[in-house]
């Protein structure tokens, strides 16, 4: 589920380094506007491309599932090859392969407004780099099933094509990436892992742009094409994902692994969608159950909700959207409102949460998501307010039955992604502390916390340590 866009939302930086060990892994991770000064538009126009992307994608011919909209969430810093090199990509919940930009790439991007050094990555330059070729079963995998046409010196290739009309294609290689495992408490080493990802040759549209343009993206889906689920079928790691986003001050975790503390409830995923789809049930304001249609909560073809920390906002479908601010604004029925860039905004002096009422979801397996009012209101400036909420009616008609909540409703809350066992869960938490992992081999524990490793780095990328606000933690299985 993510979207390209000026790299909007969370950034993450996230090292990769090489090794066949068991391991826990240490990952740097930032707030993109830590701090910074809010623009409604840019937050927007973000979300908009997004979900234009997420609503409209086509199936990626080599994974099986659904690639979402690529997203400008998160980026990270890969060392891929030998000898390594660094390139930067977007970490993208929603799509399922890693790619890059390779060498005789056509309209690929050489620039980019992030301030980071883009390159293209060539296998011939990679002592342990392979391309994959269509005979080789590791394509049967990625494609879902034998390619027609098949010679055994055919490369393997993708194609994604992205609903606002950008594409990647090329083929798919195979080389080292590489990152930093946790052997205890904020110790750690480097390893690194073999991994199949795309060599892209041929971008278009948004994707060979200069403006938020990376190296290639990160895909964290559930299809087997995936980075975490070759992890996880070679025994690599548990196929389980955390983060933590701390707000707009930054501060936070993401991890692969297992979270033993704290403790997480969770909600079945639905099953047979390319998203992160779970079942609400109702909807809570300042403790008052909304009387909504019984077809409200459906799910289906753009109906239900989705858990997408990809999104910076929160976008509700019609039929709750409308009774849910009905219900928040009664409680400050003289307010005078204004709309800037299409967000709802006013004048308050007092503290908004105790002006202002809590909104709680709640899910199956009795699991609530609680937005206190200093989540869904952002200060523009002075004592001008916004309201995040938005009306997924006023996206696109396509999507005016579907609950997108993002980044709003996800900060100070540890969100965990079992795949596993498809359950999804969060808990109201101080991302700016740490966690406790489990290494099931070892049963050992470690604790992360959002903290600067850049001492454990060998890769050139010390200019870029300003960025670093969050550490991310992965859980290294094999023997």
């Amino acid at each position: 589920m993510d979207l390209r866009l000026s790299i909007f939302g969370l950034s993450i930086l996230i090292f990769f380094v090489v090794s066949h060990v068991s391991a826990d892994v240490l990952l740097n991770v930032q707030h993109k506007f830590a701090g910074g000064q809010k623009s409604l538009s840019a937050m927007k126009e973000h979300d908009s491309l997004r979900h234009r992307r997420m609503l409209y994608n086509i199936d990626l011919p080599l994974g099986g599932n659904g690639l979402a909209d690529s997203s400008g969430l998160y980026y990270t810093a890969l060392g891929i090859g030998s000898p390594a090199k660094t390139y930067y990509v977007q970490v993208d919940t929603g799509s399922d392969i890693l790619w890059v930009n390779c060498a005789g790439c056509a309209n690929c991007p050489v620039k980019t407004d992030l301030g980071v050094k883009l390159q293209l990555y060539d296998p011939d330059a990679s002592s342990t780099g392979r391309r994959v070729t269509c005979d080789q079963e590791v394509c049967a995998v990625a494609s879902g099933g034998t390619l027609p046409g098949c010679t055994s010196n055919l490369l393997c290739g993708y194609n994604v094509a992205y609903g606002d009309g950008s594409s990647t294609s090329g083929y798919y290689v195979n080389d080292v990436v590489q990152y930093n495992r946790v052997t205890g408490n904020l110790q750690t080493t480097t390893a690194n892992a073999s991994i199949i990802f795309g060599c892209g040759d041929k971008q278009s549209g948004d994707l060979g742009s200069s403006n938020g343009a990376l190296d290639g993206i990160l895909g964290f889906g559930q299809s087997n094409s995936s980075m975490i689920s070759q992890l996880a079928s070679s025994g690599t790691v548990k196929k389980k994902f955390s983060h933590c986003l701390g707000g707009a001050n930054g501060g936070g975790i993401f991890a692969i692994g297992e979270v033993v503390q704290p403790k997480v409830k969770t909600t079945p995923l639905v099953q047979n969608q390319p998203h992160y789809n779970v079942n609400m049930l109702s909807v809570e304001v300042g403790g008052t159950v909304l009387q909504l249609p019984t077809d409200a909560f459906g799910t289906g073809n753009q109906k239900g909700t989705i858990i997408d920390s990809g999104t910076t906002l929160a976008y509700l479908a019609d039929v709750i959207y409308e009774p849910m601010m009905n219900a928040i604004m009664a409680q400050q029925s003289n307010l005078t409102l204004q709309t800037q860039d299409q967000f709802i905004c006013f004048e308050y002096a007092d503290s908004v949460d105790d002006g202002f009422p809590t909104v709680t979801f709640n899910f199956e397996n009795s699991l609530a998501l609680v937005v206190y009012p200093h989540d869904y209101l952002f200060q523009l400036q002075g004592n001008v307010w916004c309201i995040g909420w938005q009306d997924s009616g006023n996206q696109s008609r396509e999507a005016r039955d579907l609950n997108l909540l993002g980044d709003l409703v996800l900060s100070n809350k540890l969100v965990v992604y079992d795949l596993e066992n498809q359950t999804i869960g969060w808990t109201q938490y101080n991302c700016s502390s740490s966690i406790k992992m489990k290494n099931d081999q070892s049963g050992a524990t470690f604790q992360v916390g959002s903290h600067n490793i850049s001492s454990a780095w060998s890769l050139d990328i010390k200019r870029f340590f300003t960025f670093l606000l969050l550490t991310v933690m992965l859980l290294n299985l094999i023997n």
